[in-house]
């Protein structure tokens, strides 16, 4: 901090009151609000505060994904939506409280929520998503041709192959990676959804339904989007903070993102639940809207050998242009009578979004 705070003095003016001279470290630590307030103090703080809303527009991931994931708002109402970035699962107590986000300086000196570092970069200057600086280097090693070769003892894998050939239950909805009990790296290639988002999205926001996740490229079926990242809690947190959340949302300005997955495990008498909120911590899988006709998005469950909680992940269920919205269902349940109303707009359209009891 002493060194980015140098950096950003010698910027400034040295006439500069202190908190002048190191705004461009301290704002982009702030809320929208809290900018808000201090941006009307005096004009070097508002010019300052101004280039930080700036480039949050540009990029909601805050550079912890492979590609900047901007927002784009027509009606130039609401620039950015405010909430605190993690490209993976983490507990409640790993989630940061605040975050750097709106300024070179606080990019290069973001890490990953809960430790580590949150991202390496390979030989062509791309991110690898799933680098932690505190544990050891992989096994493995890479080939004639340049690709990783996997030395796992995973069952199915080739001998001397580049790939962990697992069989994923597709029936229902359950895929299976390389994980800690591998030895392979991040490039294998059974490690699909390990890698951060691959293709370019955009966030923007329309009249009704608010923010929403577009696709900013041609997308191909069976292609991987995102993972569904947030807070894991237990059941019985969720069930309070759902509470909290209907109570927020009955005033009609404010909307979670608290997802409650069931795997049903194969002798059909128990499942496993998995509740994940991303309203306050998460990615940019919060934005992604329901449809009632199923979207284009199709979701699995993966699990990652010797990790114990599967990953809820997103694919394209079909080719997606450029520009098209990405949508999925949230379910059928609506418990309901006065749910909330749906905009999805197909024809198939309910009227209500789903809803069941947390």
């Amino acid at each position: 901090m002493p060194q980015q705070q140098a950096a950003a003095a010698k910027k400034s003016n040295k006439k500069d009151p202190p908190l002048i001279q190191c705004a461009e470290v301290i704002l982009p630590w702030l809320t929208p609000q809290e900018i808000a307030n201090i941006s009307s103090t005096c004009k070097s703080l508002s010019q300052i505060s101004k280039s930080i809303t700036l480039q949050r527009t540009l990029d909601a991931a805050r550079s912890l994904e492979n590609h900047p994931i901007p927002f784009l708002n027509p009606s130039n109402q609401q620039s950015y939506a405010y909430f605190l970035y993690t490209p993976s699962q983490l507990l409640p107590s790993q989630s940061p409280l605040c975050q750097p986000w709106g300024s070179q300086l606080g990019r290069a000196s973001l890490g990953r929520p809960g430790g580590g570092s949150a991202c390496k970069l390979n030989q062509s200057g791309e991110v690898l998503r799933g680098y932690n600086s505190e544990l050891p280097t992989p096994l493995g090693g890479i080939d004639e041709s340049g690709k990783s070769v996997c030395v796992c003892d995973c069952e199915g894998c080739e001998e001397g192959g580049t790939r962990c050939e697992f069989l994923g239950l597709e029936e229902i909805g359950i895929m299976s990676e390389c994980g800690p009990n591998c030895g392979c790296r991040l490039e294998c290639s059974n490690r699909l959804t390990q890698r951060g988002i691959l293709v370019k999205l955009k966030i923007v926001r329309s009249g009704k339904k608010g923010w929403g996740l577009f696709a900013d490229q041609m997308i191909c079926q069976g292609q991987f989007i995102c993972e569904y990242a947030g807070e894991l809690l237990t059941t019985e947190e969720a069930r309070r903070r759902q509470q909290s959340y209907d109570e927020l949302a009955s005033g009609g300005q404010f909307s979670s993102a608290l997802l409650v997955v069931r795997e049903h495990l194969p002798s059909g008498k128990a499942c496993l639940r998995i509740n994940l909120d991303a309203t306050r911590t998460g990615n940019v899988a919060r934005f992604i809207n329901h449809s009632c006709d199923g979207g284009n998005l199709t979701t699995r469950l993966v699990r990652n050998s010797g990790s114990l909680l599967p990953r809820l992940c997103f694919f394209a269920s079909r080719n997606i242009k450029e520009g098209e919205e990405l949508t999925f269902s949230y379910g059928e349940m609506r418990v309901r009578s006065k749910g909330l109303q749906c905009f999805c707009g197909s024809s198939c359209c309910f009227g209500t979004l789903p809803s069941e009891h947390t």
